[in-house]
């Protein structure tokens, strides 16, 4: 959901990327989050409403004994709010407005993978809105669930997740569900569409969801980023296959930096080099997705990420890039510093 724009924004003058050579100095992280108690695995940013600067990062705490971390913008964990108990959450992300009890409703939805589901809590206060979880790819032999993304369809505001797992088919790998009310409160899914084209080479996790072009992108982890249409009733088809060069090893987490509705960057973790690929967002029938900038940071072994273009606070006038680091961290990165002098702000 795009709530800001950063004003001003046009298509910048960009030199040619050198597939998998990053450009500048390993970028070092303005703010680096207290720790969880395992193993940090991915990040979603909620922007307040209200207050930007009140805004907090869920991340994941991947393991049998795991959780849900809430971090104010100064990496705190935010006393009372994050969820323990969680059996492996994998990743996670929000959406906003989803109709409940009569309410728009803001929510967190993470992958509990040993449980194979879905839980899924209200934000801010980080409250069960699940009756105790979703199951997810039912009745299948692979029904481990890994990546998530949540979709809201511009023209009706219906909400849908997007799931991915472990392991599974060469096609229909991903599963995607629509969110609604299920009369008391709580939340109800129904699934409508099986699609996805899987290699079969490692897995898929990361997924990401562009509202506003209506895309979903996800990674086939050492193959390349793969594109389909977010709305289950423009069908099927596979838009493009892009990052297929000058990665170190796998594929990983995906996020979208908008300049405007229409264009900015999508950001692709190289895992093994610990840095970022970033290519170009825009509508377009060829989706060629030009390589832009490659950087290098400081968060190791990068699983998941989430960036936003809003002006936050003093510290983050022009967004956040947030990353997971191996050593049960996320670190926080300025736009500014992401950017450079290649990419417009």
């Amino acid at each position: 959901m795009l709530l800001l724009l950063a004003a001003g924004c046009q298509r910048a003058t960009l030199p040619s990327a050198t597939p998998g050579v990053a450009t500048g100095p390993t970028l070092k992280p303005t703010i680096v989050t207290d720790p969880v108690r395992h193993d940090t695995d991915d990040p979603a940013i909620w922007i307040n409403p209200k207050d930007p600067a009140q805004s907090l990062i869920i991340g994941t705490d991947k393991n049998s004994d795991g959780g849900l971390y809430v971090f104010d913008l100064q990496g705190k964990e935010v006393p009372g709010r994050t969820v323990h108990g969680l059996q492996r959450p994998n990743n996670v992300d929000i959406a906003y407005g989803l109709p409940l009890g009569g309410q728009p409703t803001d929510i967190a939805v993470t992958t509990e993978r040993e449980q194979q589901r879905l839980r899924i809590f209200r934000l801010p206060d980080m409250q069960p809105v699940d009756n105790g979880g979703l199951p997810v790819f039912a009745g299948e032999a692979h029904n481990l669930p890994m990546g998530i993304a949540l979709y809201t369809r511009p023209s009706d505001k219906a909400m849908f997740a997007i799931v991915g797992r472990k392991d599974g088919p060469t096609t229909g790998y991903l599963w995607q569900y629509r969110l609604e009310d299920d009369g008391t409160g709580h939340v109800k899914m129904t699934l409508v569409r099986k699609f996805g084209t899987y290699s079969g080479r490692k897995e898929v996790e990361a997924i990401a969801v562009d509202n506003e072009l209506g895309y979903i992108y996800y990674s086939d982890e050492g193959v390349g980023v793969r594109q389909y249409y977010a709305d289950p009733a423009r069908g099927d088809e596979q838009l493009s296959l892009f990052a297929t060069q000058g990665f170190t090893d796998d594929h990983e987490g995906i996020s979208i930096y908008k300049t405007s509705k229409k264009k900015g960057y999508i950001l692709v973790s190289d895992q093994g080099a610990n840095q970022f690929h970033i290519y170009r967002r825009e509508e377009g029938k060829d989706h060629s997705h030009e390589l832009v900038k490659v950087i290098k940071v400081e968060a190791l072994h990068s699983d998941g990420s989430d960036v936003t273009s809003v002006p936050l606070n003093a510290q983050f006038p022009k967004g956040l890039f947030v990353v997971m680091s191996e050593g049960r961290y996320f670190h926080y990165y300025r736009w500014e510093d992401v950017a450079g002098k290649e990419l417009k702000l």
